[in-house]
């Protein structure tokens, strides 16, 4: 009877193991409303936001690959990467893991959750792989539905990268995945902060908050002519480094830059977060976490993390001031004029000529000449000449371009009417959007990263 009676008391002191914990918090996480309506909207939304836009005769084209969403299913799941990486995902994690111990805090469910687990340790990890576990599941929604809608309502076709070379429909696929999939390590660097907050600060709702806040500044950033080296090593560049991918051949740098800064963030936030929550006096029933010592615990170590990260990336790379730069441009320019060029050419139905052939060069300057030729800005002005062959006369066109500080560059055709005059041009089979009217292109900012 004795031994029978040390075997159950044993069995009841059991601590609960992590896989069942997380099981526990996993459908704690699913039963809020909250949460079902969010997992419901990522996987449906999308998917009707782009099938309709699609449709439509006006495009998003101040959106990078929005001017293509007529073309090709895939321009539209890319359109939606840019608006998630800008507001859904900072929100998202905002939502679930900016509020799942937070969560506990107004409840008043601590001390019985502590005595159901009897380990802080295995709390945090339950909660935390938890979180994480909604988070990837809402991030599947958006890329697998957005695909979907896609590809549904405007079919499998090639993309125009951002150098105007023609992407073929599997390649196309394959990229638009893996851009996804990039983006999941700047996310999880904002879920990290959110696991921070929901820690530090308690019932207070700026724990909340606290990732989306943390992305705003982080895009805010973005936009001020920053030093290239402060831009890279900032996690929320990961978030728009993706363009590289959809260039010939691919701007890799900035974008492994930007995924290891975002795996560094992740990894130091969430080890804050824990040290954070087993420090904490759960006997307190006052005692909610926040405090003097989620300051100097939580956000003096990120401060430091954001120094180092620039003083390594600055003395790794040789890339100075902005990284936009007059060479850079014109060579962008010209060698997307040259894929475009081509793509007209099919159009027209008029012989074909190679990148080789063209020889196509362009002529940049900003501010009519009278500013330095570096540096983002709506005044760079671009005069591209080419060859054709057995015709001696080169041909000229003229572009406005608007580059931004993260490289990406509008180039609005300015004549003559004959290559980028029109919106439309009248082709074998019928009117067809124009590629020398408008187009995209990318500057890579660290130059060492692209070969020949």
């Amino acid at each position: 009877m004795t031994a029978t009676i040390a075997d159950v008391h044993a069995a009841g002191t059991r601590r609960v193991s992590v896989a069942r914990g997380y099981r526990f918090e996993l459908v704690k996480l699913v039963s809020q409303w909250r949460i079902r309506l969010l997992v419901l909207t990522c996987w449906i939304a999308p998917a009707l936001f782009v099938a309709a836009v699609s449709q439509q005769s006006s495009l998003p084209v101040d959106t990078l690959f929005g001017r293509w969403m007529h073309a090709t299913g895939w321009a539209g799941t890319l359109v939606m990467l840019g608006f998630a990486g800008t507001w859904a995902l900072p929100l998202l994690t905002s939502v679930v893991a900016g509020d799942v111990f937070a969560s506990e805090d107004r409840l008043g469910t601590w001390r019985h959750l502590l005595v159901a687990v009897r380990s802080p340790r295995r709390i945090f990890a339950a909660k935390a792989l938890s979180s994480l576990t909604v988070i990837l599941l809402l991030v599947a929604g958006l890329a697998c539905s957005s695909a979907a809608g896609g590809v549904v309502a405007v079919g499998n076709q090639p993309l125009v990268g951002l150098d105007g070379h023609l992407l073929t429909p599997p390649d196309a696929a394959g990229k638009s995945l893996l851009a996804w999939v990039c983006v999941l390590a700047p996310t999880l660097a904002l879920a990290a902060i959110g696991l921070l907050g929901s820690v530090a600060l308690g019932r207070s709702p700026m724990g909340l908050l606290l990732p989306a806040l943390v992305a705003l500044a982080m895009q805010l950033a973005q936009m001020l002519p920053l030093p290239v080296a402060v831009r890279v090593a900032l996690p929320g560049y990961a978030f728009i480094a993706w363009n590289g991918l959809f260039t010939n051949p691919a701007q890799l740098g900035p974008l492994l830059i930007g995924i290891v800064v975002s795996l560094v963030w992740a990894v130091t936030a969430t080890a804050l977060a824990y040290v954070l929550f087993l420090r904490r006096d759960f006997t307190n029933l006052t005692d909610d976490g926040s405090g003097r010592r989620a300051v100097t615990a939580g956000v003096l170590p990120l401060v430091g993390l954001v120094a180092v990260t620039v003083a390594v990336v600055a003395a790794a790379t040789p890339a100075t001031g902005s990284g936009i730069e007059q060479d850079k441009v014109q060579g962008s320019v010209a060698t997307a004029f040259a894929h475009l060029y081509r793509m007209q050419t099919q159009q027209l139905n008029r012989p074909d000529v190679t990148e080789a052939q063209l020889q196509a060069t362009a002529t940049c300057n900003k501010g009519g000449g009278n500013l330095a030729a570096q540096g983002p800005g709506n005044d760079w002005r671009c005069v591209i000449s080419w060859h054709l062959p057995d015709v001696e006369a080169a041909g000229t066109a003229i572009y406005q371009l608007d580059v931004t500080a993260d490289g990406r560059f509008v180039a609005d055709g300015d004549g003559p009417k004959e290559v980028n005059g029109y919106f439309l041009v009248r082709t074998p089979t019928g009117d067809a959007p124009n590629p020398l009217w408008q187009f995209d292109g990318n500057v890579e900012l660290l130059p060492t990263t692209r070969k020949g």
